[in-house]
Order: C-alpha cells, then sequence, then structure tokens
C-alpha cells in the first residue's frame, strides 16, 4: 500500500471526459460479478452519458474528480434533496488507488459537500445494491441502513438497493 496524497476538486463541463474516462475503469469493476454485462452497458450510458453530467452539473448535481499525487483516480457527485437531505449520488475510485486511503477520503469529502449544500445539519443518503461488498465501507463511516427499495431504471432493469443514511451534524 504505497502512501498517496489525495485532492479533490469541483468538477466543469471540461471535466466530462475525464469523468467518463474514470466512470469507464471504475463502474465496471464495482459491478461485474453484480450485475450483467448488458446491464452494466444500460446503466452506462444512462448515467455517465455527456448530456447527463453536463445537465446535472447544470441543475442542482455537484459533481467532483479526485486526483491522486495529481493523477484522477475517482469521482462522487452529490445532490441537495429537500432542506435537510442530500444524496451522494456516486462514490467511486478506481481499482489500482483502492486500499490506500482514498475511499475514506472520498466520503469524508462527501460528508462535507453535503453539509455545505444543506448549509449545516443533515442527513446524506446513498442507494447501495444490495450485493454489493462496499456496504462493510459505509458502515464503517458510520452509515446504517434505512430501509431497500427495488428501483426501475428503464430497459427492463431494477436496482436492488439498500438506501443508507449518515445523520451529519
Amino acid at each position: 500500500m504505497q502512501d498517496r496524497r489525495f485532492t479533490l476538486r469541483r468538477a466543469a463541463a471540461a471535466d466530462v471526459q475525464t469523468l467518463r474516462r474514470l466512470a469507464e475503469e471504475a463502474f465496471p469493476a464495482t459491478y461485474r460479478e453484480i450485475l450483467s454485462a448488458e446491464q452494466i452497458d444500460y446503466m452506462m450510458e444512462w448515467m455517465y452519458a455527456r448530456e447527463k453530467i453536463l445537465g446535472e452539473m447544470a441543475a442542482s448535481t455537484a459533481w467532483f474528480v479526485a486526483e491522486a499525487d495529481g493523477e484522477p483516480c475517482g469521482y462522487l457527485s452529490v445532490e441537495r434533496s429537500g432542506d435537510e437531505v442530500c444524496i451522494l449520488r456516486k462514490i467511486y475510485l478506481v481499482p489500482r488507488f483502492q486500499g490506500c486511503g482514498g475511499g475514506e477520503f472520498l466520503f469524508r469529502r462527501a460528508v462535507a459537500c453535503a453539509r455545505d449544500l444543506c448549509g449545516g445539519p443533515c442527513r446524506m443518503e446513498l442507494h447501495v445494491n444490495r450485493r454489493n461488498r462496499a456496504r462493510g465501507f459505509y458502515e464503517r463511516m458510520g452509515m446504517r441502513c434505512l430501509r431497500s427499495g427495488d428501483f426501475p431504471i428503464g430497459g427492463g432493469y431494477l436496482m436492488n438497493d439498500w438506501i443508507m443514511g449518515l445523520e451529519i451534524d
């Protein structure tokens, strides 16, 4: 495990290609043992199309690019949902940067972003596939399972998720 210096910066329209490249590496690696290749392809286009990311940036979703020693290594997105809830939409680290503190770095920055977006105490929620082993990581970060649900996303696919939450002071 190599020590790395992680940084995070707000993404802009010029970063969309970098976000898509990171997603092409991180997203399939996360789900290849959980979802079919067809569903992964569908979800990649559904969530990471250039127009989708740009639309989210222009609306209410804050996107961020993480770097390790200056090299892009992950991303997250957070969206305010009401007065006291923020949704952590995405939090991904490419595999070769996992295991050296990057996940914790990203998570802590997501908490800070949620606090800033809500302007104070709030709850941060995150959907996690019920078969995703990252649930243990989120629990170690202080999140707890609030409920579960099956959410249709189109193409005949469902997201079978835990909705996890963290109260932020």
